[in-house]
């Protein structure tokens, strides 16, 4: 059968956008590319996206890794200004000797990674695919039902009152970590609780965080505090993510401005001074979540519907837009040759080239929270331990270094240098 599309994306944030934008590129706009988003899309602005700092505004840590694709796909320029570098990343146990240090200087980087407002790489991924790319988007509107055929997967999308029936040789589904098309298609996840909850709010404080990114683990659990610009008010701002014991949590959203910023002071300690301000608080459960089925014929699961990993890590959505470079090198490639975007050989050596990426990813994420939210004394005295050899051998923190940044999978090879 004839499809209206050679892929379609179910979902159009940042996963979904991101991809949309990869596929344009490498297959030089040749590939027939649809988005189903439902929200409705932002006002276009011909000048290009604009930036209103808030001190609420949520944020993503992209590595040196998601710079380089987007940097490839022609956006670092616009994002560049609007980002906060990460020089430096301080790795510390609270009340324990172990810690260590990870400078950009050390892996001749710019930077070893960069924080940036969802708000804002949202609207240039989506103003830089209606400018400069053939994508449609299908907005405001929701996939209702889906089946997979001989030569295409069919859905029902509904727009208003209207439902629309269209095709696609490759339907990728980025609809989320609750996704509902998997549930659809009877895609399982295996979904194994960490009993935490992440508190999330940014936290204006008195000294500058000079671009230094902390990831300190506590009695409770792991908390990071990432640098961020400074808000419009000119306040120096770091985005805190702080986990808790699930029966900690629903307490550690009530408490007064001035309860959560004294015990917050209490378990970060004075690395940046006093802490003055904290915005809007949010919580998520946390959980890792893996799709038992990443690829069937025409069907492709991406971003937290495959893989839902701890935050403090920072490693889900770099892995995400690492497995969406790759699969529209390899669409892209399989299209020059005559294959169909959704055979499954195609989707196949997507997989299978995406492999080691995902296990050591995944892995590195896991064992880090598990390690480290383990307060036994004889693995406490064993990670702080590794935490001091870390530090002090420059190639086994390279290394270490590069792996969570990003830049050791199959394609980049070798560290840069």
């Amino acid at each position: 059968m004839s499809a209206d599309y050679d892929v379609l994306i179910a979902g159009g944030g940042m996963v979904g956008a991101s991809l949309a934008l990869c596929l344009h590129h490498h297959s030089r706009g040749k590939l027939n590319v649809a988005v189903v988003e439902s929200f409705p899309l932002p006002p276009l602005n011909a000048e290009g996206p604009t930036y209103r700092p808030s001190f609420d505004a949520r944020s993503t840590a992209l590595s040196y890794g998601s710079r380089r694709i987007y940097d490839e796909l022609g956006l670092w320029p616009t994002l560049r200004d609007h980002v906060a570098d990460i020089a430096q990343i301080q790795v510390s146990d609270r009340g324990h000797f172990g810690g260590a240090m990870m400078r950009c200087e050390e892996l001749q980087w710019p930077a070893l990674g960069y924080v940036v407002e969802n708000a804002w790489l949202g609207n240039v991924l989506l103003n830089h695919l209606r400018r400069h790319t053939n994508v449609d988007f299908i907005s405001p509107a929701t996939v209702e039902a889906v089946s997979l055929n001989v030569g295409a997967a069919s859905l029902d999308v509904r727009r208003a009152d209207a439902v629309e029936s269209l095709s696609a040789k490759l339907l990728v589904v980025a609809d989320g970590a609750a996704s509902g098309l998997c549930d659809r298609l009877g895609i399982h996840r295996q979904v194994d609780e960490y009993a935490q909850t992440a508190v999330i709010a940014n936290i204006a404080t008195e000294r500058a965080h000079d671009g230094m990114a902390y990831e300190r683990f506590t009695a409770e659990g792991p908390m990071a505090m990432l640098p961020l610009l400074s808000d419009d008010e000119g306040r120096s701002r770091s985005a805190l993510v702080w986990t808790f014991p699930e029966d900690d949590a629903d307490a550690a959203m009530n408490w007064s401005d001035e309860e959560f910023l004294r015990r917050l002071q209490e378990q970060f300690g004075y690395r940046l001074g006093r802490l003055l301000k904290v915005g809007q608080r949010a919580r998520f459960p946390l959980q890792l979540s893996v799709a038992e089925e990443q690829v069937r014929r025409h069907v492709v699961v991406m971003g937290n519907a495959a893989h839902a990993l701890h935050p403090v890590a920072g490693q889900g959505y770099n892995l995400a837009l690492r497995d969406a470079d790759a699969l529209a090198r390899e669409v892209s490639a399989a299209a020059e040759t005559g294959e169909s975007p959704g055979e499954l050989a195609v989707l196949q050596r997507y997989l299978r080239g995406q492999y080691g990426d995902q296990l050591l990813t995944t892995l590195f994420s896991d064992r880090v929270t598990r390690l480290f939210s383990n307060r036994q004394p004889v693995l406490s005295l064993a990670r702080n331990l590794g935490l001091a050899l870390l530090d002090s051998h420059p190639p086994l923190k390279s290394r270490f270094t590069a792996r969570a940044a990003g830049v050791m999978n199959g394609r980049d090879g070798e560290l840069p240098r």
